[in-house]
């Protein structure tokens, strides 16, 4: 006689919040959408990037399903390298029977996440989803810096230098504080940010217009000019404003029940037993929290 699993291992089960806590809403979802659900979530908490790594077991998730109805990309991510992002993009479309994928945020996705997003042929959100800023950051811990404003600034203070009158000392003083080198790489990861962002669109969502008018829809993603802040939200009518492909999710719907559990579940994995874990309904592939002295 088949035996259910012991309640002492479904407990466990919870307590850590291994896959099998996450399976039956992978299945739920997949039926709702008709096409396979993964999920892609970093932490949060923990100081992880999206990179080319995550892009390497993204696509040992992607190689053993059927996927030729497509498929749906669940994120969750404060970001990373601009360039795993790419990466992710194209392996999405690339695995994909139809071409493309959908993207699904259930809560944030930030920065290289949202350019991720920019990948997608729609963009499935709620009322509290929050896409962000793609301009690059430099720095760490409580020390980070936009690239933007940095270059900005020094910029600015170039032209008053060579606009001012009299005494230049104290401009002078100032750029000495600036490298050139480093403005010049500053000014190439605005430029890389930029690209990315408008390919991607240019070969999805936004197929059929031309860079610099992308470049002019999305602004308010390019620069902190208007967000003032590179963590600040951008909810869905807003993105939707910029020409994005912006599906509006019932949070009433009894599907975004279940979008809202597997977010719930995933994110409080990635803050407490791993620091990233992509996932589907067959398949978990996770990633350790490093730990001081392990």
């Amino acid at each position: 006689m088949l035996r259910s699993p012991l309640v002492y291992d479904r407990v466990l089960d919870e307590t850590f919040q291994a896959h099998p806590t996450r399976r039956a809403l992978f299945t739920t979802l997949t039926e709702h959408f008709g096409r396979p659900v993964i999920s892609l979530f970093t932490s949060f908490r923990y100081p992880v990037m999206l990179e080319d790594d995550d892009a390497d077991m993204l696509e040992g998730v992607l190689r053993n399903l059927d996927l030729s109805d497509g498929l749906v990309l669940c994120i969750s991510s404060p970001g990373g390298d601009g360039l795993a992002a790419e990466r992710i993009v194209n392996m999405c479309r690339a695995y994909s029977g139809t071409s493309e994928y959908w993207a699904l945020v259930p809560g944030k996705a930030k920065s290289a996440g949202t350019m991720v997003c920019f990948g997608a042929s729609k963009i499935i959100m709620g009322p509290t989803s929050e896409l962000g800023p793609t301009d690059p950051q430099f720095g760490e811990g409580d020390r980070v810096f936009s690239v933007f404003n940095v270059v900005q600034s020094y910029e600015d203070l170039f032209k008053r230098a060579v606009e001012a009158a009299g005494n230049l000392q104290p401009y002078l003083q100032q750029l000495e504080t600036y490298d050139e080198r480093e403005i010049a790489e500053m000014r190439a990861q605005l430029a890389l940010s930029e690209d990315i962002a408008a390919r991607v669109l240019a070969s999805g969502m936004m197929k059929g217009q031309n860079q610099k008018d992308i470049l002019k829809h999305i602004k308010i993603f390019l620069t902190p000019e208007r967000t003032k802040t590179h963590g600040r939200p951008i909810y869905r009518d807003e993105a939707s404003g910029c020409g994005l492909n912006i599906d509006l999710a019932d949070p009433d719907a009894e599907y975004w029940a279940c979008v809202y559990e597997l977010y719930l579940r995933s994110n409080n994995y990635v803050q407490t037993e791993h620091a990233k874990c992509i996932e589907s309904e067959q398949h978990s592939y996770t990633v350790p929290i490093a730990r001081g002295g392990d």
